[in-house]
């Protein structure tokens, strides 16, 4: 009854919640309305220093956005069909019809939301990919897919997540193996929009720019890497495992890879020069790799 409910709204989150948000600088009555409030949505995310270039890149229609009464999970995302499911929590008013205004969303909430969104911006490439399958790839999917053979068709895999120092290997199917990959780099996207939002909250400083915020991030990049938190997970595909584990998290081995960060850093969070530099060194470069990563070649 929600699902339909939300489904008949999915348009509430842009035209309800963002339409509090403050004009930008573009006349709202020269925008179609979904374009409009898209928009707005970007505008909001500029006032408060985040991250927009990939959400440039997803046309404003693309996305179906639901609010739902979650319970195994914060958000969904369900890729082909092109639909995002936040929980209530992050509606306005807990209404169920519109997004509250990103000002007004708590730290994790914006990181839940830019991990869907940036599932979103995947989906959109393999989408336009599948569309025009004559013109070039994408940098990012391709180098995605490059990455989702050598480093994610064969991970390790920690079969009781209480137990970390327990690791099983699993050779993954196709769609594990993508979701795998999807969640790890979606984990990290989140970490860094919530770090950012942490250390920059109420002081007026950008990480973009030397100083004590940008030391800041760094050191919490440097101590994410130390303790090898920076890993995804993927659902199952055969039944009989899923009914044993939901979700099977990766072991520290199977985490993000310095050159995935890199690529993330670069071409999704737009870092400055300055910033990407610093971000590269704050990598150990030594510890557990994959058990294919050899195979990544020059990526």
């Amino acid at each position: 009854m929600m699902r339909t409910l939300c489904r008949a709204v999915a348009t509430g989150f842009l035209i309800g919640g963002l339409s509090l948000a403050p004009n930008v600088g573009v006349s709202e009555d020269s925008l179609p309305s979904v374009d409009r409030m898209w928009h707005q949505l970007l505008g909001e995310a500029n006032a408060l220093r985040l991250p927009t270039k990939f959400l440039h890149t997803i046309p404003p229609s693309f996305i179906q956005f639901e609010f739902d009464d979650l319970h195994s999970y914060a958000a969904e995302y369900h890729p082909g069909e092109h639909r995002m499911v936040l929980n209530r929590a992050l509606s306005f008013n807990g209404a169920g019809a519109a997004l509250r205004p990103l000002e007004r969303l708590t730290h994790p909430q914006i990181e839940t939301l830019y991990h869907e969104l940036f599932h979103a911006y995947i989906d959109y490439l393999v989408t336009e990919a599948k569309a025009s399958p004559k013109k070039a790839p994408d940098p990012v999917l391709a180098f995605a897919r490059v990455q989702q053979g050598c480093r994610y068709g064969a991970v390790l895999i920690t079969p009781v997540a209480q137990r970390k120092g327990d690791t099983e290997e699993r050779f993954l199917t196709d769609r594990e193996s993508w979701e795998a990959l999807n969640e790890t780099w979606a984990v990290f996207i989140g970490w860094a929009v919530w770090n950012q939002l942490e250390v920059t909250s109420g002081v007026g400083r950008s990480i973009q720019k030397p100083g004590k915020s940008q030391d800041e991030w760094i050191r919490r990049l440097k101590h994410a890497d130390h303790e090898r938190t920076l890993r995804g997970y993927y659902e199952p595909e055969d039944f009989r495992e899923r009914a044993v584990a939901r979700k099977r998290y990766l072991a520290p081995a199977s985490r993000l890879s310095e050159r995935e960060a890199k690529m993330l850093m670069k071409d999704v969070l737009e870092f400055s020069p300055t910033l990407l530099a610093r971000a590269s060194e704050a990598f150990s470069g030594v510890g557990d790799v994959s058990p294919r990563d050899g195979t990544c070649g020059s990526w």
